[in-house]
């Protein structure tokens, strides 16, 4: 015979860990959508206040719960994260509601109706510490909290709300709202749009519409969109979609930037993996590929079923997912096809300084198996300078221009291209006047038919012929 012994948990030591799972109050909240799409809302409304002290509610018009059903929603790990969802369905492990509301706050109340009957329960984690047991309270001044008006206009749905949120600083709160709205955007932007085949939802934060953020600019008709591929992955079908971004020259600032996200280009490469329609994680290439700048542009969507979450790693706070040691095989594959095309739109204006039917300012000299920028000494308008230099002015010119070329600012320029291309004005410095005063004064000067001919291959003159028609004959 087995000899056992009740060993219960430490109550207050086990809240403790639950509410340092990590959970960031942007993720936190993407949970409770979660619970909002699952539960068929077409509106999710989400109010917030800072003082006098911090408050998060959440109103959607959902299918609701009984009252059954909500004791049941409330209880921690309430669904077994190895059953079979139905489609669609965002949960996993039942502790969603939970964990990311323990993360944030020290009361949580949910409201629900259903049946034109409203329902509420609340966890408070100083009343379970001072009792040292999980007593689910059933509050009775409910009516009280902000949106239950609204709840009780609806012939269904559910609030949530975190009072006595101790893990935010008061000040801050407006941006972390900011921030929130951020990530809505991206997270459930295919819900807000209302992609063939999904249910739109609007949510609004404070009023104000979430508008939705599509990470790929898959709208904009510079964007590659490289075609779909399936790939079974047991038993089930991944989808995986390849996408190169448009090239700066091809959009305005503004919209650079946007695409950009807070991360930035480097960082926003990548794999996208959607489960459900949401998206789980994103900008990463989990160590498949390295983060290039020739690369910035290239973002690859995944979109996964819930029936495969086991094979992925998926976490608590559905913000992490892996794949599979025999999936990265393929995925390697598609990492290679759309990095090659990706670095294109660099690579291919990099090889303009090598096209030999122009001659330009500057040129690539190999030196074994490196190679340097170089100014080319061979321009018509150096060789035309030379000429009424001494041999002395000619040593000294060319010594300050090779000094020019060591000392490039590679680096500067390479962040400023990272950060903010659209700052770059470089033809700037050339006006269209200085060029015709340049034009002028070689006119006069006399011009050999061969040295026209010389000159209309540079890049001066190579949109602007028309400004030595008068002397090519």
């Amino acid at each position: 015979m087995i000899k056992t012994e009740l060993v219960n948990p430490n109550v207050t030591n086990l809240i403790e860990s639950l509410r340092d799972i990590g959970y960031s109050f942007e993720v936190a909240v993407a949970d409770l959508i979660d619970n909002s799409i699952t539960a068929k809302a077409k509106s999710i409304k989400i109010y917030t206040v800072s003082n006098p002290e911090p408050i998060f509610c959440m109103l959607d018009n959902g299918i609701g719960m009984s009252e059954v059903e909500l004791v049941e929603a409330m209880r921690l790990a309430s669904k077994n994260p190895n059953d079979l969802r139905a489609k669609g369905e965002l949960g996993r492990f039942g502790l969603g509601l939970k964990t990311a509301s323990f993360s944030q706050c020290k009361r949580l109340t949910v409201l629900s109706k259903k049946g034109g009957i409203v329902s509420a329960r609340q966890w408070d984690l100083d009343y379970i510490t001072q009792h040292n047991n999980w007593l689910l309270i059933s509050p009775n001044n409910f009516l009280d909290l902000p949106l239950a008006d609204e709840l009780n206009n609806l012939e269904s749905g559910t609030i949530v709300c975190w009072e006595n949120i101790d893990r935010i600083q008061k000040n801050k709160f407006s941006d972390i709202v900011d921030r929130l709205r951020r990530h809505i955007s991206l997270v459930f932007h295919r819900f807000l749009e209302g992609e063939v085949g999904i249910r739109q939802i609007k949510i609004t934060v404070n009023n104000n519409p979430v508008i939705a953020f599509d990470p790929f600019n898959s709208k904009h008709p510079a964007t590659q969109e490289i075609a779909p591929e399936k790939i079974m992955v047991y038993g089930s079908a991944i989808t995986v979609q390849p996408y190169i971004l448009p090239h700066h020259s091809k959009i305005s600032q503004q919209e650079y930037e946007l695409y950009a996200t807070e991360e930035g280009y480097i960082k926003s490469q990548g794999f996208y993996v959607y489960r459900e329609n949401r998206i789980l994680i994103y900008g990463t290439w989990w160590g498949l590929h390295k983060s290039l700048d020739a690369h910035k542009l290239v973002r690859i969507k995944i979109d996964i079923p819930n029936t495969i979450d086991q094979y992925w790693g998926i976490d608590i706070k559905k913000s992490l997912a892996r794949p599979s040691e025999d999936l990265k095989i393929d995925l390697k594959r598609f990492i290679n096809q759309v990095t090659e095309k990706g670095a294109r739109p660099f690579t291919g204006r990099a090889k303009k300084i090598e096209d030999k039917t122009f001659i330009q300012f500057w040129q690539l000299l190999p030196l074994n198996n490196d190679f340097r920028f170089a100014l080319n000494l061979e321009h018509p308008l150096f060789k035309n300078l030379e000429k009424g230099l001494s041999k002395d002015s000619i040593e000294n010119l060319r010594f300050y221009l090779k000094g020019i070329e060591a000392y490039l600012p590679l680096e500067a320029i390479q962040s400023k291209l990272q950060k903010n291309p659209h700052s770059i004005n470089q033809e700037s410095a050339l006006s269209e006047q200085n060029i015709i005063e340049l034009t002028e004064k070689l006119k006069l000067a006399g011009l050999p038919k061969q040295y026209i001919e010389d000159l209309l291959r540079t890049e001066i003159y190579s949109n602007r012929k028309e400004l030595l028609k008068n002397e090519d004959k």
